[in-house]
């Protein structure tokens, strides 16, 4: 599989859980995101060790690593060779979850068959094991709600980020296009799962409720998973937002 494939599929598969962001006029532009956030857990195959490597051969380069212990997630930071769009990929430590959680968790993730295991594409095949029952679910909500967005999605592309100066507009304007379209913000700056720097302006809309159906046949409507909009707060600079996206009190060196 090529890099300009996988990220089709992954653009595919996020539009098709979304339509009404894939709507929007961002995508007709010929400027590509800036970045897609993907979350994983560090569980057997979805692993970020075992889904980097991958990606490398795609053409991506690991450029950082960000530890943030308060959300339990460890965050890579990959970039194409060339402009393209940047992966920021997010993986849930089960090891930060209360034993209870994670059991729960650990319990969906075993049922994934050998076959939905395997492969480059793991990270757009959509969710590898069974729904979780309602009951399930929002215990995991309670405790971790990025561990209940897994259990229901799998490891797949969460939200895009666009860069507005990108888009040769600025950020009040584009959040007049989105309000216009119904997709209001979230006045949580950190809704979009991670924390962001200081250094730009960031707003995360999350995309608009689905039906659901879960384990038991009940059925349930859910937000999961949005879109992203930033922009540099100091202009002229040349450095990609993508790169500025994360704190710097948040890197570490792992060897």
């Amino acid at each position: 599989m090529q890099r300009e494939e996988f990220l089709q599929q992954l653009q595919l598969d996020y539009i098709h859980q979304h339509p009404e962001l894939g709507a929007l006029p961002l995508w007709t532009s010929l400027q590509a995101p800036e970045y897609f956030v993907l979350v994983t857990l560090n569980h057997g195959s979805f692993a970020a060790e075992r889904l980097i490597p991958a990606l490398q051969h795609l053409g991506y380069k690991r450029l950082s690593r960000h530890a943030m212990a308060d959300r339990g997630l460890l965050v890579t930071q990959l970039a194409p060779a060339d402009d393209g769009t940047w992966l920021v990929l997010a993986e849930l430590q089960l090891g930060s979850l209360l034993r209870k959680t994670r059991e729960a968790l650990k319990i969906l993730i075993e049922q994934t068959h050998p076959w939905d295991g395997q492969g480059q594409n793991l990270l757009c095949r959509g969710r590898p094991w069974p729904m979780p029952d309602w009951e399930t679910f929002r215990q995991l909500e309670k405790m971790h709600p990025l561990a209940a967005w897994l259990a229901v999605m799998g490891p797949r592309l969460h939200h895009v980020g666009f860069d507005c100066d990108r888009l040769n507009s600025d950020l009040p304007t584009l959040d007049g296009l989105l309000n216009a379209a119904g997709i209001v913000a979230s006045e949580d700056r950190y809704h979009g799962v991670l924390p962001v720097s200081t250094l730009l302006e960031y707003r995360f809309y999350p995309g608009c409720s689905r039906r659901l159906a879960f384990a038991g046949g009940d059925e349930h409507r859910l937000s999961l998973g949005g879109i992203a909009l930033v922009q540099k707060c100091l202009s002229g600079s040349t450095t990609r937002s993508a790169q500025l996206l994360l704190p710097q009190h948040t890197r570490c060196v792992i060897g």
